[in-house]
């Protein structure tokens, strides 16, 4: 194809795809979970949710603009060849078969089965159900070329039509008035900063980075083929896509604040998204769940296994595309069938080391036009965070290791020395004095 434009119908294509790769398993849950969690303190909470859970994905594709990479690997580069593959390593294994893409299959089988059975048989019916979900995952992403239509033209709408019925009945007839409902103790004075750590659970922002190779493969077989129109496609879709997550996650935690005046704060988003589907439409209500969040969990689980064997198979070619995809789909299945709560529980430590590297990287790759792209900006920013970073995440550890003395020992040193570290952003000054310490010593040198 020789046309090179962004027409509005590409444009719209490329922010369907963008939309059903992010939009997934977790942002159904966390923003109900959030608006139980939040109450009166929704609004608020829901500022720093979109802001880490759609702002940053957004400045992820805008990252990948502005230095024409093509993905993770490229972004990370200027830090040094072995910290770019060992950081798309890390973030592929966490949105890939360890923690990501297996909650992809949990989540839907949570929500729409694991009531009805007895805990003896869920172990059974989570193994059938994951078995035959990562099969179909297999089966549709084993043509890279079909990915596009499949997300964006089909399930999408099909997903978002279920989506509205729901809405259009929380609407019509409020369980009560969001601003009525009590907030929890961590949400009356931090809801911005606890929301926008709730923010990490969706993952998006890690999900924006590798699906920058998908993205812009997909762009490319639409015919735009320039990298200055590869990069404003890349923008002007992600805004869209992104957007459109935005209104659905107001949406979300508005009716999760709400369902407080007629259930009580449930352990997870799943249980809640339940009993409000049983609320307003009985059993019909969970059938239309269940098929609702298997239709978005299947998108965002075909956009991670293909990006997952697109980058593996680009930096290690011996073994080939389906291969990985394989691997991926097997893996993702086994940790799968830990069960949700497991998943969840192990993920938030890991996030809490990321995050941060994964905000500093995209923040700094935007701003790289002011310093030439300099590694030594790069570079000392990324090891201001780091530290503090690690420091965060044993903090957010499972209880039997947070109780060791050891771990007992760094957070009450972080506590003591680290500014905001008692709200998860212990990392956020040291990052910015790296950072502008990169800048100077960059000045000094040139």
């Amino acid at each position: 194809m020789s046309d090179s434009k962004l027409t509005v119908k590409k444009m719209l294509i490329i922010a369907s795809l963008i939309f059903g790769m992010l939009f997934g398993a977790g942002n159904l849950i966390f923003p109900v979970h959030l608006g139980q969690l939040a109450g009166n303190k929704w609004l608020a909470a829901s500022g720093g949710f979109i802001t880490s859970g759609v702002l940053l994905p957004l400045l992820a594709l805008l990252a990948i603009s502005v230095t024409r990479s093509d993905g993770i690997y490229e972004l990370a580069r200027p830090i040094g060849i072995k910290y770019a593959s060992i950081f798309l390593i890390c973030v592929h294994a966490t949105m890939g078969p360890f923690c990501a893409t297996p909650r992809t299959a949990t989540v839907p089988y949570e929500i729409g089965f694991a009531q009805h059975f007895s805990a003896s048989a869920n172990k059974i019916g989570l193994i059938i159900f994951t078995a035959i979900f990562f099969i179909v995952v297999y089966a549709l992403s084993a043509t890279e070329a079909k990915i596009t239509d499949l997300i964006g033209k089909i399930l999408n709408p099909i997903f978002l039509v279920m989506l509205f019925v729901i809405f259009a009945l929380a609407f019509i007839k409020p369980m009560g008035n969001a601003q009525s409902s009590i907030a929890t103790a961590a949400y009356s004075n931090g809801a911005f900063a606890n929301g926008f750590l709730q923010g990490y659970n969706t993952m998006d922002c890690l999900a924006a980075l590798i699906f920058g190779i998908t993205i812009i493969t997909s762009i490319k077989e639409l015919g735009i083929t320039k990298q200055k129109d590869i990069s404003l496609a890349t923008i002007k879709s992600g805004f869209w896509g992104i957007f459109a997550i935005a209104i659905l996650y107001l949406c979300l935690v508005w009716m999760g604040a709400t369902s407080l005046h007629q259930f009580k704060l449930a352990a997870n988003g799943g249980t809640t998204l339940g009993q409000i589907s049983y609320y307003y439409m009985g059993i019909a209500g969970n059938a239309l769940l269940a098929t609702l969040t298997t239709i978005t969990c299947l998108t965002t689980a075909m956009g991670l296994a293909v990006s997952f064997a697109q980058d593996f198979n680009q930096r290690f070619p011996k073994l080939s595309y389906k291969t990985w995809l394989a691997l991926n789909c097997g893996l993702s299945f086994l940790v799968a069938n830990m069960g949700l709560d497991t998943i969840i529980t192990w993920s938030k430590p890991i996030l809490m080391l990321l995050y941060p590297l994964a905000i500093t990287l995209i923040l700094v790759a935007i701003a790289s036009p002011l310093f030439k792209s300099s590694p030594i900006v790069y570079r000392i920013t990324t090891i201001f965070t780091i530290v503090p970073a690690v420091f965060d995440m044993m903090n957010a550890t499972p209880e039997a290791i947070h109780q060791m003395s050891f771990v007992q020992h760094m957070v009450s040193f972080a506590q003591q020395y680290f500014p905001f570290f008692n709200l998860g952003l212990g990392w956020l000054s040291f990052a910015c004095i790296g950072f502008v310490l990169g800048i100077i010593i960059y000045h000094i040198r040139k």
